[in-house]
């Protein structure tokens, strides 16, 4: 619930207006003087503050002065009286949100106060997004996959094509890619707004699209502005885009063809420059296929297509991860980073991390908490990944299958099952063992002992 100070010294002025905005769902507090007017301003923390410019022991400009030097976020709404037009324009220029003369419909109040309440809205998530794209940081690895998703990330945010689309399991880190293109861009000083198309129930997701006009719907008591007019000149990441409605999806469709959009209950199109990344863990083409996912909203998103890899396809850049969600934590908690043993790099690698890099995020912070600063063993590790470790070195062949003199029909198994590891490996990076190692996340010599025993 908002509170608004008025500052005036018309008692009986100050008594209408706080019975008016309190039946308008406001808290409201009056001050009489310049001086009680900055007191209550630092001890109430208003959302906006109503100030005369006609006070008895100072200037109303002088006590705006005051605000924006103690409060600079603060918006402040001039009262000014017939004849001070003026005074009232130059109080805007020295910062105030918006002035009315008196005297002044309550109407127009309302009208004035609810737009600059949006616009100091606007104005903290667009503050929000912008610090969440600076404080991302960088995507991180040095194998073959993450330098190629890297190289294209280049290409594809210097690109004018306004619709990216991220493919990739949950927890890969499609947020981050799409960070990573924002920022980029030529849009990098726009703002960057994120919305899960999962999160949100039905009914709303259009109003924080789209936005709403006052009444448009049950529950709508102002004016609300919608996540597409705050993105603009900037990028809209919409996450799970597969779960968009369809009955939205053919008035996305219309935004992403020609640029307008119209708010709930309202009478007039808008215009916004967006470009807009999607991203979904979800088969599009299956869902379009389903009759679940508009086939011509699919072909529109679909310009540029960027494939997340799992973190079990990322082979060493798993350690890598690891070591700097450990030193990430250990700022977060003011310790020592935690330090990962060989055998425990080994288990990490094994393990093939269904949660992706999400899971590995939250294993290294939990570790960080119940073990600062210490080296972590095998046995520190959770049973799932420890179990999955010892299964894989179940599976290896042994010694004497190597020498061909055995001829078990589950090590042949085994031994068809690693050499089409390493045919896919070596397929995927051209023939270059370096790279199909690292894919492997094994050392060169690994993979050429490994390709020369099973005469590859």
């Amino acid at each position: 619930m908002s509170a608004i100070l008025i500052i005036d010294d018309e008692l009986a002025l100050v008594r209408s207006l706080s019975f008016a905005l309190k039946n308008e769902g406001y808290v409201v507090h009056g001050a009489h003087t310049g001086a009680q007017g900055l007191a209550a301003a630092g001890t109430l923390q208003p959302a906006v503050v109503l100030l005369d410019l006609r006070l008895p022991d100072m200037s109303g400009l002088d006590v705006l002065d005051r605000l924006r030097h103690d409060q600079p976020e603060l918006p402040v709404i001039m009262i000014s009286a017939h004849g001070d037009t003026r005074a009232a324009v130059q109080a805007v220029k020295k910062g105030a949100a918006d002035y009315l003369s008196k005297p002044f419909e309550l109407d127009d109040l309302f009208h004035v106060i609810a737009s600059v309440l949006e616009r100091q809205r606007m104005s903290s998530e667009i503050s929000f997004h912008r610090q969440a794209v600076v404080g991302s940081g960088e995507l991180v690895g040095q194998g073959v996959a993450m330098r190629e998703l890297g190289d294209t990330i280049g290409r594809v945010a210097a690109s004018n094509s306004g619709r990216v689309l991220l493919l990739g399991e949950s927890g890969t880190g499609k947020a981050l890619v799409a960070r990573a293109v924002h920022a980029g861009s030529a849009r990098a000083a726009g703002p960057f707004i994120e919305v899960n198309c999962a999160s949100l129930p039905e009914q709303l997701i259009e109003a924080e699209l789209f936005g709403a006009e006052k009444g448009a719907y049950t529950g709508a008591h102002q004016k609300r502005t919608g996540l597409v007019a705050l993105a603009d000149r900037g990028t809209l990441f919409l996450d799970e885009i597969g779960e968009l409605p369809l009955a939205l999806q053919a008035k996305f469709l219309h935004f992403l063809e020609d640029g307008s959009y119209r708010p709930i209950g309202s009478g007039r199109a808008l215009d916004a420059d967006v470009r807009v990344v999607a991203a979904t863990n979800r088969d599009l083409a299956q869902e379009v296929r389903l009759g679940r996912f508009r086939e011509d909203l699919y072909y529109r998103l679909n310009v540029i297509q960027l494939r997340i890899p799992p973190l079990r396809e990322r082979g060493a850049d798993i350690v890598v991860l690891a070591q700097h969600f450990a030193r990430r934590y250990a700022r977060d908690e003011h310790c020592a980073p935690i330090r990962f043993a060989d055998e425990t790099g080994q288990m990490l690698l094994a393990y093939p991390w269904p949660g992706n890099v999400r899971e590995l995020k939250n294993l290294v912070e939990r570790l960080t908490i119940l073990m600062p600063g210490r080296l972590i063993v095998p046995s520190d590790l959770p049973h799932e990944i420890t179990h999955a470790a010892s299964a894989l070195a179940l599976r290896a062949p042994s010694t004497a299958d190597a020498n061909g003199s055995a001829g078990r029909p589950i090590e042949r198994q085994l031994a068809d099952a690693e050499r089409k590891l390493l045919e896919d490996a070596l397929s995927r990076a051209g023939g270059q063992k370096g790279r199909a190692a690292e894919i492997l996340g094994i050392s060169r010599h690994a993979l050429k002992r490994r390709l020369q025993r099973l005469g590859l």
